[in-house]
């Protein structure tokens, strides 16, 4: 096994909406540090060619199949730091304000997929292993296999499917199956990939893969069970000898406090305190906070939604602000708990601030300023935000689920163990015990306090161990 192709819908640094461009971004990286020959392909967004496509080389134009007409497609690479990356250029298709959202999201990705098999065909490289992503990329190893069983080229192809985020199927009408994707029906009328009378790309992944996995050994447990697979549990359990869960990583060189050029005052595990009372202080001025360094901040970087936990903040946010703290939440989402973080902040002024949206370089300020960052989420994969706060030394509090269970480990006193703080059930009292444990700890036992502080600076939250855990799967189907 030597040649590696991931196949996603996002990446950094070229664009991003969520957790999948960050694995993108840094797991290539982590595979070529091992000698594979790694590629990766992704869709050619607006903000790609606006920011991007200069400094690209145009390498082919061809043509794909859909709705029964011939698509053209524009190929370009470009090799970042050793790595090539592939974009597959369509304006009509990619170059618009959004990444997903629309009503021909089915046909966009249909188009995405075919692209990506063709350009095999036409560059005449076959990867040992190819590793695709959440539903955009899910009808990849159908259609390899059903499409092009034919050639040997395509058929020496092994398929690891990877579910970031179970929630989002990629459920669209049965009609596009032929004229978008090239398919028979009989693949509908088997079960293979029909789902509540349509299709599914994410089902497909599941069941077409020769290797399934998801972002964390808890995910993948829970993922089987009624509660959050999504009905897709059956197929899950069926597929669960070939199932697996390895946890993410982050980019230590990008999230690294000893070297952050985003932040007031760089700090490492043995000047943590000076350093964070550093940043704290100028946050605080920039966000007009109070100034103290001594008190309690506390931060929510996050989607504002029900997935997040945001729910049980909003529920407990007069306790939260009547406590000894500053509160202060980055993001954006439902418009019902924005309007309810504004509300807060105006009766709070001072202590909580709300910032709308998502501004990356507050996000590093806000990691490195914080004491705690709230995590409380009814569900979540693997989340990255976790590692980036134990990196920048500001312990997590969450909720055990998913990879948080996985990477946050509640504090033993007795044992010196663990790097954060946790709570079972998804309920605002139990995160408000758990929160009130914190405070106290923070004020009034700051030997306990600095102790957790170094134990979550510890953690290995690098791409190092999971890359390897991939590779073992790779080589295990690659032979």
């Amino acid at each position: 096994m030597e040649r590696i192709l991931l196949v996603a819908a996002e990446g950094l640094p070229f664009v991003k909406s969520g957790g999948l461009a960050d694995v993108i971004g840094s797991l290539p990286y982590e595979f070529k540090k091992k000698g594979y020959d790694v590629r990766v392909v992704l869709p050619m967004y607006r903000k790609i060619a606006l920011n991007w496509r200069d400094k690209m080389t145009h390498l082919r134009s061809y043509t794909v199949s859909i709705n029964y007409s011939e698509t053209p497609v524009n190929l370009y690479y470009y090799i970042l730091d050793g790595v090539t990356f592939y974009f597959i250029e369509n304006a009509g298709y990619f170059e618009r304000e959004g990444l997903y959202g629309y009503i021909d999201d089915g046909e966009r990705f249909a188009y995405y997929q075919k692209a990506v098999l063709e350009m095999c065909n036409q560059l005449d490289y076959f990867p040992d292993i190819m590793h695709t992503h959440d539903w955009h990329t899910g009808m990849i190893p159908a259609m390899c296999k059903e499409n092009y069983n034919h050639d040997p080229r395509y058929r020496h192809i092994k398929h690891v499917y990877t579910i970031h985020n179970l929630a989002y199927q990629g459920n669209f009408p049965v009609e596009m199956l032929e004229p978008c994707l090239g398919l028979g029906h009989y693949v509908f009328d088997n079960g293979n990939v029909r789902f509540d009378g349509g299709i599914s790309f994410m089902k497909s992944g599941i069941v077409y893969a020769d290797k399934v996995t998801t972002v964390s050994p808890s995910y993948a447990q829970e993922i089987k069970t009624p509660q959050y697979g999504e009905h897709l549990e059956t197929v899950l359990r069926y597929r669960e000898p070939d199932l697996c869960g390895i946890v993410n990583g982050i980019d230590i060189n990008l999230w690294n406090p000893k070297t952050d050029n985003l932040i007031a005052s760089n700090y490492s595990l043995t000047t943590y305190k000076k350093g964070k009372g550093k940043n704290k202080t100028e946050l605080q001025k920039e966000l007009g906070l109070t100034v103290d360094e001594n008190v309690m901040l506390i931060s929510v970087v996050s989607r504002l939604t029900w997935q997040k936990g945001i729910y049980l903040m909003i529920e407990q946010l007069f306790n939260i602000c009547s406590q000894p703290i500053q509160l202060v939440v980055l993001g954006s989402g439902e418009a019902g708990l924005e309007e309810k973080l504004r509300e807060a902040e105006n009766a709070n002024k001072g202590k909580v601030c709300f910032y709308c949206g998502y501004n990356e370089a507050l996000s590093h300020k806000i990691y490195a300023a914080s004491d705690l960052f709230l995590m409380p989420s009814l569900f979540e994969p693997c989340g990255i935000s976790q590692l980036i706060s134990m990196r920048y030394g500001t312990l997590p509090l969450v909720r055990e689920t998913g990879g948080l269970r996985d990477t946050v480990h509640a504090y033993n006193e007795y044992t010196q163990e663990g790097n954060g703080f946790s709570f079972t059930n998804y309920n605002s009292n139990d995160m408000m015990h758990v929160l009130w444990e914190a405070i106290d700890v923070y004020y009034n036992r700051p030997d306990m306090w600095k102790q957790i502080v170094k134990n979550a600076m510890k953690t290995d939250v690098s791409w190092s161990t999971s890359a390897e855990f991939y590779l073992g799967v790779f080589r295990e189907i690659a032979g």
